[in-house]
């Protein structure tokens, strides 16, 4: 397993052995676990990645694809947007979710405000700058 996948299987222990907590970086930040397939392989992946709620849907939440500032985007944003849905664990619940990417000036505010909460997203924006755009996706419970 790779370094990074390594990681990825402590946290999503932690997440899941804790009721939807981790310590560590993350400790306090809301995290998802989200399910998507490989477009090309078919396989199950699980990413825990952090998310922001949506102000007035409870069943909305947006992820953020910054692959930490890397100059491509990460192929869970590839996988989602191809599939069009997926599934995420957030806390102790597990659902299903519709994905949409954002664009534009709602592309702009949700990142904005994500970046307000935790400045290491505004890292991550400079970091791409003249590069890629960051993608913002919405999972909406479906």
């Amino acid at each position: 397993m790779s370094e990074a996948g390594n990681w990825n299987a402590q946290i999503i222990e932690e997440f899941r052995t804790h009721e939807g907590k981790v310590g560590g970086a993350f400790e306090g930040a809301p995290l998802v676990l989200t399910h998507h397939r490989g477009r090309k392989t078919g396989r199950e992946h699980v990413t825990p990645m952090m998310y922001l709620p949506d102000d007035t849907e409870p069943d909305t939440v947006y992820v953020f694809a910054t692959k930490g500032g890397a100059p491509t985007d990460p192929d869970w944003y590839r996988n989602l947007t191809a599939a069009g849905d997926g599934t995420i664990e957030r806390g102790t619940e597990t659902y299903r979710v519709t994905v949409r990417d954002l664009t534009g000036a709602e592309r702009d505010r949700v990142y904005a405000e994500q970046a307000s909460r935790y400045p290491g997203f505004a890292d991550y924006a400079r970091k791409t700058e003249g590069v890629r755009v960051i993608p913002v996706l919405e999972l909406r419970r479906a």
